[in-house]
Formats: C-alpha cells, structure tokens, sequence
C-alpha cells in the first residue's frame, strides 16, 4: 500500500478532519489510522495502520500480527510485539503496547508495509503456545484459521519438532479441536 493512502492523526489532517471525512464516508478508521473507503484493506495497509506502535528491532506478534494477517475485523485493544533482534532492547512503549521479550528468528519475520510482523505460521504457534497462559487467545486462533485455514496443519508439524516448550501440549489439542472444525 502506498502511503499516501494512510492518513495517520496529526500528519497531513487533523482528529476533527479525519473524523469528518469518516463520517462524510470517504474514510474508514483502520488501526492507528484512516484510508480511503474505496481502497481494499490488505495485510499491507493494517501493518502500515499500526507503524507508529511497533517499535525499532521489534516485529509485531501476537493477536496484533493475527490481525494484521488477516484475523477479524478490528485489531486487539492492546497490541503484541516481540524482539526481532537477538540482543536485548528497552524500548519506550505506550500503554496499549505489550512487549514479549524473546527474540524471533529472522525466518520467522515478514515485513509489510514497511513494518516487521511475524510469520503466519509462527503467529498461529505462537497463539497456540500462549493459550494455556491467555485464553483469550483462542479467539485470535479461530479468526486466523478462518483467514487461511491451512495454517492450523502447518502449526501442528512445528509443534511436533518443538522439545520441552511451554504450553506444547494444550497448544496441539487447540490445534488438533480447530483441525477438525475447519475441515
């Protein structure tokens, strides 16, 4: 998505004339930010939409890469990032941002919209692992396979490879119960 399509608050119109243009119809509100009605929302577009919330040597992860990749229609009240750089970082984070501090390998790492997001692949193990910890990301797990159901076979082969991993086991019967749902 080209930039000149994101209107971010403050940078080129302001909260009253974005919110103008949202209520005449020629916006709508995505992530941090507005584009135009008419222009389709890609996995670019929310990436771009939430830029200014993923820090520097950070990816975002999570329910936030689940949205991004496509999992429902409005992004998590408080977004995930984890490290994308293997030393340790202390970024300065808004209130909504949550940092997971485990590096991600770099295969596990895609960049859209000029943003570093994680793999969905690993986004749905990664939301598979943390369910025994967060139920509530069962939700972002149903939503992610529903945007790509081949994901969830994709996630279970990783599980399998995966050795003394928390959450392994409550992670593959989510897996294993949304396998046979998307079928």
């Amino acid at each position: 998505m080209h930039p000149a399509f994101l209107y971010l608050p403050g940078v080129r119109l302001t909260i009253p004339e974005l919110s103008a243009a949202r209520i005449d119809g020629h916006l709508v509100d995505l992530g941090e930010g507005y584009i135009p009605a008419d222009l389709i929302e890609t996995p670019s577009a929310r990436a771009a939409a939430i830029a200014t919330l993923v820090p520097v040597h950070t990816a975002a992860s999570g329910p936030s890469a689940a949205w991004i990749h496509g999992a429902g229609d409005t992004p998590p009240a408080r977004h995930h990032v984890r490290r994308a750089v293997s030393h340790r970082i202390r970024p300065a984070l808004p209130p909504r941002v949550i940092l997971h501090d485990t590096a991600l390998a770099r295969t596990d790492v895609v960049l859209l919209g000029g943003v570093p997001v994680m793999s969905p692949e690993r986004t749905m193990v990664d939301l598979a692992l943390g369910l025994h910890r967060d139920e509530s990301l069962r939700r972002w797990m149903l939503l992610l396979a529903h945007a790509e159901p081949g994901l969830v076979r994709i996630a279970l082969s990783e599980l399998d490879t995966m050795i003394r991993v928390p959450g392994k086991l409550a992670g593959r019967g989510a897996l294993e119960r949304l396998l046979v749902r998307t079928r």
